[in-house]
């Protein structure tokens, strides 16, 4: 069985499910997401972005027992600190992205961004030659590409900073249901792997239109709010930005941000979450997320601190307030985008784990 992997901070889980979209003409594959596990017999979420070493040993004989031939999974700093994937031989891997985020683990974003080489290192020790696919729309894939090109890997550089993904890069913009330049980049990352693998162009661009947004991910909602709908799951500032903006290039009105912070995590980036949704939205709903053991005010007015004064902000701590709060107050040409929880079922309050779904909270109203 041939197991691929994807690391980066944002746009693993799309990018991981795409690619097993792209790999079908090779034989039936599975994934392993944050969001779900498909082991070809049937779905279920570990609640791990990647699970634990023992669990994944589980997870790949299930899989090829009933006759995966390809798996695609998401491999977190977390997991490649940790050696998680000890015993996985990779086929191939790929890098989406690197911005603040998990520092509360790794200190730096210099020993985050080792730990995203150390899978590519790793890689080129135990399967010399094989393709290493890189966005390089940013200064770390740039850098990461750079690093990479000494060692024994099959380089792909991708993005839209590479020249020859222009006419491609326009397909996906054009035909992908996925939403924003930031899914086109996803979109690049997995057709190139695929590409590098050995599935054909025409088979790739095929499967483009039939991407359909899903677990959470720019996920529209139905309400019986005026404006538009959508749930997200955008929790660090670069995320924030790119559903934002591309929320707003088709909102004729005001776009509103419902988002927090998770508490007992990185928090350097709660001023740059608030600095990121002011400068793409027009109205700013600050509530929490899930703030753990901290107190949901105190997460806040961290945040607060990078929103410009003037910005038009409310501040509800209690989540299910502030979504209705903006639903409430949104108008027919609106944009409504709660973001930070995307997928997820619950909502962790001290130590207790609450059901909570942005979606059915979003239908409620």
């Amino acid at each position: 069985m041939n197991v691929y992997g994807i690391t980066g901070t944002n746009g693993k889980t799309t990018t991981t499910w795409v690619l097993a979209e792209f790999l079908k003409p090779l034989g039936r594959t599975g994934y392993i997401t944050t969001v779900e596990v498909d082991t070809g017999a049937r779905k279920f979420s570990t609640g791990y972005t990647t699970p634990p070493n023992k669990v994944l040993m589980e997870i790949y004989a299930e899989m090829e027992a009933n006759g995966i031939a390809n798996c695609v999974m998401e491999a977190s700093s977390h997991a490649i600190h940790q050696n998680r994937t000890a015993g996985t031989h990779f086929s191939g891997g790929a890098f989406t992205n690197l911005s603040e985020d998990h520092l509360d683990y790794h200190k730096t974003m210099e020993a985050y961004f080792a730990a995203k080489r150390l899978f590519f290192e790793r890689l080129a020790a135990e399967n010399p030659g094989s393709p290493a696919v890189v966005c390089v729309d940013g200064y770390w894939g740039r850098r990461l590409a750079d690093e990479l090109a000494a060692l024994p890997l099959r380089l792909v550089t991708c993005g839209f900073s590479a020249p020859h993904d222009a006419d491609f890069a326009d397909f996906v913009s054009r035909r992908s249901p996925l939403a924003g330049r930031y899914n086109v980049q996803n979109v690049l990352v997995a057709a190139a792997l695929a590409r590098a693998v050995g599935v054909p162009d025409e088979a790739i661009r095929a499967a483009v239109p039939t991407l359909t947004p899903r677990w959470g991910r720019l996920e529209r909602v139905k309400t019986r709010s005026d404006a538009e709908v959508f749930v997200d799951f955008a929790h660090t500032d670069d995320a924030l930005a790119n559903v934002l903006s591309t929320v707003r290039a088709f909102t004729k009105g005001r776009v509103w941000a419902v988002f927090g912070a998770g508490g007992d995590r990185d928090r350097a980036k709660r001023p740059l979450m608030g600095a990121a949704a002011a400068k793409w939205a027009h109205r700013l709903v600050v509530t929490s997320d899930n703030p753990r053991s901290e107190r949901p005010e105190d997460i806040i007015s961290e945040i607060v601190v990078g929103i410009p004064a003037g910005t038009d902000v409310v501040v509800e701590p209690d989540r299910r307030a502030a979504i209705h709060y903006a639903l409430a107050h949104a108008k027919a040409d609106d944009t409504v985008v709660v973001c930070g929880k995307g997928h997820e079922t619950t909502q962790t309050i001290g130590d207790k784990v609450l059901p909570f779904d942005d979606r059915i909270v979003c239908s409620e109203f």
